[in-house]
């Protein structure tokens, strides 16, 4: 747990007020998260900005750099960058733990708090799920984005019923709660 100790930051011998931390998150870290198999490289620079005061820590992050990431289409590599803000908030209370995805709660004794897992988990969301080269980027279809979303596989009983009833009646809507509403608005 040695290399975790480089993303410490000791709040217990800070005073009340602003500080300014700097981590670099390079090759080594995703190594340490084992994240190698998707991320081929890293040059990314993390400034945290705590504002401590009585009752609560206000922690900014501000990510800027790259991340070497392999093209789904293309399978080459190419630099993703990266920049971009998030915020935590450290709050004081009787025991240590994570009340929401951005507020903690830490003890008045806890000497450090510790955001390499944090880093990493903001590093993951900033990424694309679908990773397309740059240069592939204009080549991309609108067509394979328009049924996005939509439904993809309908069970043959589901479509033979779609059909017989838009076979019976073309202007009855398949919805019966759609008949409900028709009603309403009829009588008005």
């Amino acid at each position: 747990m040695k290399f975790l100790r480089a993303y410490d930051i000791d709040i217990i011998k800070l005073k009340d007020g602003k500080h300014t931390f700097r981590f670099e998150v390079k090759d080594e870290f995703f190594r340490f998260f084992e994240a190698e198999d998707w991320i081929n490289g890293s040059k990314v620079i993390v400034k945290v900005a705590l504002n401590k005061s009585g009752s609560v820590i206000e922690a900014d992050f501000l990510f800027e750099g790259t991340v070497k990431l392999t093209c789904d289409r293309s399978l080459e590599e190419f630099d993703y960058p990266l920049d971009f803000k998030e915020k935590i908030i450290y709050k004081y209370g009787p025991l240590e733990q994570e009340i929401t995805e951005d507020i903690f709660m830490v003890t008045k004794d806890t000497s450090s708090i510790n955001v390499a897992q944090l880093i990493y988990e903001f590093i993951l969301l900033a990424i694309p799920a679908k990773k397309i080269h740059p240069d592939y980027m204009d080549e991309m279809d609108d067509e394979e984005f328009e049924d996005e979303g939509a439904l993809v596989y309908l069970s043959e009983e589901n479509e033979q019923d779609e059909l017989e009833a838009k076979d019976e009646n073309p202007e009855a809507p398949i919805d019966p709660r759609w008949e409900i509403l028709n009603k309403l608005k009829k009588k008005d």
